[in-house]
């Protein structure tokens, strides 16, 4: 079997024969140059254009003073477990936060109650965010 395998831009032609693979050729690989702007749009042909995207509104502003829990890798909120005014312990589970097709449990690192929750169910979030505020 032959296959071609591009890595850091470098094109590799690999031939794989029972258990051996041998090198065939190796050149860099190049870019398709960007077709030029027409000022005759009618030549053109027609293209379907990408629906825009909208930025979803930032998180709510942190009220009050706190340990902030963060988000510490970009995902998707599954689930909330907690609500406002609610007494956590140290390693309690406060949300479920998916990245990268895995379930990763955000625990509290501190005892105490939770006196704000920007985070909601469905929302995506980036590294940093701030999810939780424990007072």
């Amino acid at each position: 079997m032959k296959y071609k395998v591009t890595l850091n831009n470098r094109t590799y032609e690999i031939e794989v024969e029972a258990g051996k693979a041998m090198l065939l050729d190796e050149y860099e690989a190049i870019a398709p140059a960007p077709r030029p702007a027409s000022a005759d749009a009618a030549t053109m042909p027609e293209t379907t254009a990408a629906p825009p995207v909208t930025a979803t509104p930032g998180p709510a502003a942190v009220s009050g003073s706190g340990e902030i829990i963060e988000a510490p890798m970009p995902g998707t909120i599954l689930t909330v477990n907690v609500t406002v005014g609610q007494s956590v312990q140290k390693g309690d589970v406060l949300l479920v936060l998916e990245a990268m097709k895995m379930e990763n449990e955000i625990s509290a690192p501190v005892s105490g109650t939770i006196t704000q929750i920007v985070a909601s169910r469905g929302a995506t979030v980036e590294t940093g965010s701030v999810l939780v505020v424990i007072g």
